[in-house]
């Protein structure tokens, strides 16, 4: 008897959790390999939406190849280095260009190198924050886009009627989006208190602010799917889609963090 899409889901959710809690007890290389996983998954269906045929392969290959080393090298070098990369990209991806329209300058496209650019700060640049972060606090990023997805689906479902941005995500109710808020301030308001060090309100803000980013981030990439005019990012997790569908919200809710940490400690 096939499983339900709602079997699916809670199946794959307790496999990533599973492997997520493999990863933070392991940390060291296991963790940025895992990490390297994610990223080159995610990324390699970000481009594939955009190129649904097999064409730009090399360019594929080098964003692909620079997404793995932004990862890999977050923890051994310096932010030079990290930036050295990027600019090494960007160049790469110019030269790509350079090189086309002097072929023949009808057929070739700066939007292919913006793409590719673009790919790499939306995933590997965001998740390479990931390791300089210690256990509890990547528990409770992914805490708070998990809350904010779980409660969403589930306020949404029973309760969900009017559409909050029917243009960008048909079936996103207010119901949903304000079920998914309170029970993203809910769970890391415990969280924080329990293993965190900072005042009730500043944790109510925390998780606020990570709720605003989780949606817009989920936001983004519905519209992003709207415009390319397909439906999952990829079908490699069963119910869920491809992995850049898992972690639409978190690539944003991690960089709002990791500034609100600069400005308050939490842990």
């Amino acid at each position: 008897m096939p499983l339900s899409s709602l079997q699916q889901r809670i199946i794959t959710s307790l496999l990533l959790v599973a492997t997520l809690a493999t990863a933070l007890i392991m940390g060291g290389k296991v963790l940025i390999g895992a990490l390297t996983i994610f990223s080159i998954v995610a990324l390699h269906e970000f481009y594939s939406m955009f190129w649904q045929d097999r064409s730009n392969r090399l360019s594929r290959y080098i964003g692909l190849a620079a997404g793995a080393g932004i990862i890999i090298t977050s923890t051994s070098m310096s932010p030079v280095w990290m930036l050295l990369i990027m600019v090494g990209a960007f160049w790469l991806f110019n030269f790509r260009f350079l090189f086309s329209y002097s072929a023949d300058a009808h057929k070739s496209s700066y939007h292919d190198s913006l793409i590719l650019f673009a790919g790499l700060v939306y995933i590997p640049v965001t998740l390479q924050f990931v390791t300089s972060m210690n256990s509890w606090e990547i528990l409770f990023v992914m805490i708070s886009a998990s809350a904010s997805d779980t409660a969403a689906f589930y306020a949404g479902t029973h309760f969900g009627k009017k559409k909050i941005w029917p243009k960008v995500s048909p079936k996103k109710s207010w119901a949903g989006s304000i079920g998914g808020f309170i029970g993203c301030i809910i769970c890391c308001t415990i969280y924080g208190i329990i293993f965190g060090h900072a005042p009730v309100l500043s944790w109510i803000v925390l998780a606020a602010s990570l709720n605003v980013a989780a949606q817009m981030g989920d936001f983004f990439e519905s519209a992003l799917k709207r415009k390319l005019e397909i439906k999952d990012s990829g079908k490699i997790l069963p119910g869920h889609g491809g992995v850049l569908d898992r972690i639409d919200s978190l690539v944003l809710v991690i960089p709002v963090y990791i500034l609100a940490r600069q400005l308050h400690a939490f842990f």
